[in-house]
């Protein structure tokens, strides 16, 4: 049932599924008990997740009509005689060109499109029926327009993330109509503004855009070079987010993609604090974050920046070290490779020290006892090879270890 569609109030703002015991704050607005009582307790946040207000007062209000409106909902999902025919398609298709035709002028926009998106999400057929009747282009145009008026003021904010709230459904490829209208310099701006100053469900829209545009292939330099550390420091600032790890990993991969593709925009990831952030979240990372952030970190340390970063947090070297044979073959690999990066471009006293002292030295023996040859086998041995004659000195040097230093 938590799959199914509903209506947007329902669901917590925080953990996006369904409420069964709704609060409501001082900001006016609802969230599950359990979710907002982690955000104020366990993570002593003083902030509105979805307004990112301050707060002065953190009491908890049961909303009653909230509940009993869910309840009455979930009662409408079980199967039952049909007592009127459904609305015909066409009617919908009236009422959505109607609200569409009148977007521009509108005062009130966001109730407007809080319809056209109920319109959408009603059906199989409506979503294709959205984009016919250029929907796309409409929403798109009003969404640039709200975010390029000079101080942008909360309603006129609110109407972009709500047009976020129903770009975000569509399903973008490279072939797609919405994909070129969304891709395009203006739009790309707009939803990265949403991403830097919007509610945390606006954000998570924003970001799922972004994936879904990363996916289908886009030169994002354009954008790195406007908007700068202002879009690293905003996609760093959800790869943090302790709530919502659907919006976390997401930003991971849509890091991966602008990095990828260029040097530039690894220098000013560095300088945002990607590689701090990276280190930081590592040891309590599951598998495939984990995974996602060493690729980053791999990435960023072919930079000299990247390395000296990396290198200057005081755990970088024990982060890696540790997911050594810890992980998966793939994070191992990884692992490997960025203390390979390090200790060959970076080889300072105190990075070799660290490695014997935090156990790299020792797995990386253990990984040269594996079956088989491998890239990762090389550069380990290029690594034993090269800073063996340093690491022998130490008494906590594995017995073994001489037998590759000849």
């Amino acid at each position: 049932m938590e799959k199914t569609d509903c209506p947007p109030d329902f669901r917590c703002p925080i953990s996006r599924e369904i409420m069964k015991d709704p609060v409501t704050i001082i900001t006016g607005v609802s969230y599950e008990r359990k979710n907002i009582e982690k955000w104020f307790n366990a993570y002593n946040k003083k902030t509105c997740p979805a307004t990112m207000q301050p707060l002065h007062n953190f009491d908890l209000t049961p909303n009653h009509t909230l509940k009993r409106l869910i309840l009455a909902w979930r009662q409408t999902l079980v199967p039952a005689p049909s007592l009127s025919p459904p609305v015909q398609p066409s009617t919908k298709h009236d009422e959505m060109v109607s609200l569409l035709s009148t977007l521009d002028s509108s005062p009130f926009k966001v109730t407007s499109l809080k319809k056209i998106r109920a319109i959408v999400q009603s059906g199989d057929d409506t979503m294709s029926d959205f984009v016919r009747s250029g929907g796309v282009e409409a929403v798109v145009r009003m969404l640039v327009n709200q975010t390029i008026v000079d101080n942008c003021d909360l309603v006129s904010f609110q109407s972009c993330e709500e047009a976020l709230g129903l770009l975000h459904l569509l399903p973008l490829s490279k072939e797609d109509e919405a994909f070129r209208l969304l891709s395009k310099s203006d739009p790309m701006k707009s939803i990265s503004t949403v991403l830097q100053r919007g509610s945390a469900e606006a954000r998570f829209h924003a970001i799922i855009i972004f994936r879904k545009i990363a996916k289908a292939g886009f030169d994002w330099n354009p954008l790195v070079e406007d908007r700068g550390m202002d879009l690293f420091k905003s996609l760093l600032e959800l790869v943090y987010d302790e709530l919502c790890s659907k919006a976390s990993s997401y930003a991971l991969e849509v890091l991966f993609e602008i990095l990828a593709s260029s040097k530039k925009s690894r220098l000013k990831a560095i300088e945002a604090g990607a590689v701090c952030v990276l280190i930081e979240l590592l040891p309590d990372s599951n598998r495939s974050k984990c995974e996602k952030m060493l690729l980053l970190l791999k990435l960023l340390c072919e930079c000299p920046e990247g390395r000296m970063a990396l290198v200057d947090h005081g755990l970088g070297i024990a982060v890696v070290s540790k997911t050594l044979m810890q992980v998966s073959n793939a994070a191992t690999k990884l692992g490997v490779k960025t203390l390979y990066l390090v200790s060959s471009f970076q080889p300072m006293e105190r990075v070799l020290d660290e490695m014997l002292m935090y156990g790299a030295v020792k797995k990386l023996v253990t990984l040269l006892h594996l079956e088989g040859r491998s890239s990762t086998k090389k550069k380990v041995l290029e690594m034993l090879k090269l800073h063996g004659n340093v690491w022998r000195r130490h008494q906590c040097f594995p017995c073994d270890f001489k037998d590759y230093l000849g």
